[in-house]
């Protein structure tokens, strides 16, 4: 026998956005990625549900995120299940740049320092920020001519950084705590986590935020000491040095011609120099 109609059941109400995004599990190696994306979205009232329904531009237009900071959260969310259209990292513009003012030594400052040994080790070995993380100094070797790198990939010669390399040294070997530490880019001060210690190493995006902050610090000196006839192409390096990030600053380095650390820095050389190609066309 024939059931009678049935009025249709209605839609199961979405949880409360906090709830909804406690129940998903943040995507292994992306935690601290992942918490700052629900929280950019529980500011605003959406759960994963209604983010990937909006995607990320009201979130893009409430924080002011750069282009590359889109394309890294809105890989987070795919990874932890949300579904969202896929945003290509953006590619540098200009395609050539002059970096050697960011690997230059100006002072003794130790977080100068650090930040100039780091550009000038990247522009010959241009390694992702997380690789930079982990590196040791015993993976790290001075010789007369260069520095000699060595890791689990293999090992590389990078010309051109050992002044930076060898003020950075003199300087940390002056203090007990970084004279210590392991890391090629420790910590110089306590953070907010309670593991965070001098000497320490840092995460992803401390070191982000380190090389943006030299490279804002960089574009105010060239603007102070460029001489006159110079003084319109200071302005605009300094224009676009405020811009920079570390993915942009490596690529750049990769399209110049530094090999690849990575198979993924690879393909992103070749792109970047048919990019160049074609614009020069």
């Amino acid at each position: 026998m024939r059931g009678g109609w049935q009025q249709p059941l209605p839609d199961m109400p979405a949880p409360p956005p906090a709830r909804a995004w406690r129940r998903l599990d943040a995507p292994p190696g992306y935690e601290a990625q992942w918490r700052r994306l629900a929280e950019a979205a529980l500011e605003l009232g959406l759960g994963p549900e209604q983010l990937s329904e909006t995607g990320l531009e009201p979130l893009t237009a409430a924080r002011g995120w750069k282009p590359a900071t889109v394309a890294l959260y809105s890989k987070v969310a795919r990874y932890g299940g949300i579904a969202l259209p896929r945003v290509p990292t953006p590619e540098p513009d200009p395609p050539e740049l002059d970096l050697r003012p960011l690997a230059q030594v100006r002072s003794e400052d130790p977080e100068h320092l650090r930040s100039v040994a780091w550009c000038a080790i990247a522009l010959g070995w241009p390694a992702p920020v997380a690789t930079f993380r982990s590196l040791r100094r015993d993976q790290v070797r001075a010789t007369v001519r260069r520095l000699l790198i060595s890791t689990d990939e293999g090992e590389w010669s990078v010309p051109g950084a050992l002044t930076a390399w060898h003020a950075w040294e003199a300087v940390r070997g002056r203090f007990p705590a970084l004279a210590e530490s392991p890391w090629v880019l420790p910590a110089l001060r306590r953070g907010p986590g309670p593991d965070s210690r001098i000497g320490g190493r840092l995460s992803n995006q401390a070191l982000q935020t380190t090389f943006a902050k030299h490279a804002v610090r960089t574009a105010q000196h060239l603007r102070v000491t460029a001489a006159p006839s110079r003084r319109a192409y200071a302005e605009e390096l300094a224009l676009t040095y405020r811009q920079l990030s570390y993915d942009s600053y490596r690529r750049l380095a990769l399209a110049a011609g530094a090999p690849p650390v990575t198979p993924r820095g690879a393909v992103r050389a070749a792109r970047a120099v048919s990019r160049s190609s074609r614009l020069a066309g």
